[in-house]
């Protein structure tokens, strides 16, 4: 499908794809899809993400079919600007979410949210209707179901005529959904947005504004939920960066 707008053209950061785009210019992008009644799957990549292209095949696959490829997290627009590669600014997924509610509400594009425990999507729900009175969500489903259930909620989530779905589920199992959602040739754009639903329910805590401007984020959601994060970051991290370091030192011997 040809944008009608210009937009920079895909790069590579540690041979990860990334679209560089502001935020504005992904919700652009997004209108087009949602309005062509096309089929989108929009990621976000971070520090995590890249480890898990290199240590799965699938995801690296999975990440390369998507329709937009967003640098979600500050690691990778640290990692693009050390490489010399132009990535304007980080798209989080919690903040494109809400700029996308916004672009529903304005168009009368129809919504289902999909994904954490049943109490927090519906709490998400409410809480999107508070800030988007006239935003149409048209369906939600917790996100407790097994690999044997996708075509049930694929069935679901097509019946609904939802136009634009936020995906709460935390990865491989979201990213696997969304590509089986392709294969069953639905419509619509589908957004994964990992635990987003539990900030948005209130369920957890978002770093202050002060953390998120330094990039800190992260030690912040680590304080959270240090049982389940403390690996992922601090050995994620560490791994990451010895990455970038390789992928530098490559770049200056190939110059």
């Amino acid at each position: 499908m040809a944008s009608t707008v210009v937009l920079p053209k895909r790069v590579a950061v540690m041979g990860v794809p990334v679209d560089p785009w502001t935020m504005a210019q992904t919700v652009e992008r997004t209108r087009e899809f949602v309005d062509s009644g096309a089929f989108a799957h929009l990621i976000g990549v971070n520090a995590d993400k890249v480890l898990q292209m290199r240590d799965d095949p699938e995801m690296d696959a999975i990440v390369r079919r998507c329709e937009i490829v967003n640098a979600d997290g500050a690691s990778m627009v640290m990692a693009a600007n050390r490489l010399g590669v132009p990535v304007p600014e980080r798209v989080a997924g919690i903040d494109l979410m809400d700029e996308l509610c916004a672009l529903a509400e304005l168009h009368g594009y129809r919504v289902f949210l999909l994904g954490a425990k049943r109490e927090v999507v519906e709490r998400t729900r409410d809480a999107l209707i508070a800030d988007y009175p006239r935003l149409d969500i048209v369906g939600i489903r917790d996100g407790y179901f097994g690999e044997e259930e996708f075509d049930e909620v694929a069935e679901e989530v097509s019946a609904s005529g939802a136009q634009v779905t936020f995906v709460g589920i935390t990865s491989p199992k979201k990213e696997r959904l969304i590509e089986r959602f392709r294969e069953l040739d639905l419509k619509g754009v589908y957004v994964g947005v990992g635990g987003s639903f539990d900030v948005v329910s209130g369920a957890i805590p978002r770093a202050p504004k002060w953390m998120q401007q330094v990039h800190l984020e992260w030690l912040f959601r680590m304080m959270q939920e240090p049982g389940r994060l403390a690996k992922r970051y601090i050995v994620g991290n560490a791994r990451f960066m010895a990455l970038l370091r390789k992928e530098q030192k490559r770049m200056k011997g190939a110059s």
